[in-house]
């Protein structure tokens, strides 16, 4: 195991946002965080970074916290203004590998120009980032982490206002991850891709939590009674339900 919680608590000045909340990450585990708006999401990736401790509990890492941990927040967060190009951006994730002189070595290189076509966005790598689309800036913040080459990524809210085939892309790259024993925690929206490519899931609402697989956390019943979806979305989403999990059964065995 890389990383447990057991009985946080977490919030903001001693009040609470959500409470009882436990759950546990290994090596090529791929946990979806699922909530509504205020349910504590990002405060739960504010703690496992670090620039938050909880109020209570207990968050533990198998030896030492991991010297990286890639990092990938919501795109609101990021100012695309920033005159600089493609692959500048990119070259960020060498910045903890950097030598005395500051400078990238061929290493370093060859592991940038990796990230650009395992990506899709080599022949990008000049363009200014104001120029690129959703989907081009995405790739190239998931290169930027591939090039961190650390074992443990948090991804917040990843697929926000991309297309779809960017979405698959991307979704393709974590499977990548997780048989290459990286550990992937990232907050998502599109219960399909929790059912398809995730192996635990954390439902969190209303002040509380619900660890587990996704077919077990995620039935139409637990997302109304932690307030993510309505009864009449629930009615909908049980025939879907039903759908997916047949559809994803043997995931844990990835």
């Amino acid at each position: 195991m890389i990383l447990s919680a057991h009985e946080l608590t977490l919030g903001y000045r001693g009040q609470a946002v959500v409470s009882d909340l436990s759950f546990e990450v290994g090596a090529g585990d791929v946990l979806a965080v699922v909530g509504h708006n205020g349910s504590g999401k990002s405060t739960l990736i504010k703690t496992i970074l670090g620039t938050l401790a909880p109020i209570k509990g207990q968050l533990s890492w198998q030896g030492q916290r991991p010297s990286q941990i890639a990092f990938l927040g919501q795109r609101s967060e990021f100012d695309s203004r920033f005159p600089v190009r493609l692959r500048d951006l990119v070259e960020m994730g060498t910045w903890r590998s950097l030598g005395f002189t500051g400078q990238i070595d061929s290493g370093g290189r060859t592991a940038i120009d990796m990230a650009m076509d395992r990506t899709g966005i080599a022949e990008l790598r000049d363009m200014p980032l104001h120029t690129l689309s959703a989907g081009q800036l995405q790739r190239a913040l998931f290169a930027r982490a591939i090039v961190q080459d650390a074992s443990v990524i948090l991804l917040d809210e990843p697929f926000t206002a991309i297309d779809q085939s960017t979405e698959a892309d991307l979704l393709s790259l974590i499977d990548e991850w997780s048989v290459e024993r990286r550990a992937v925690i990232m907050v998502l929206h599109d219960l399909s891709a929790v059912l398809h490519h995730c192996h635990s899931s954390l439902l969190l609402g209303r002040g509380k939590s619900l660890f587990g697989t996704p077919s077990a956390t995620l039935t139409p019943d637990n997302l109304v009674n932690f307030g993510y979806l309505t009864q009449s979305q629930a009615s909908w989403q049980a025939k879907m339900f039903k759908t997916e999990t047949t559809s994803s059964e043997g995931l844990s065995d990835v």
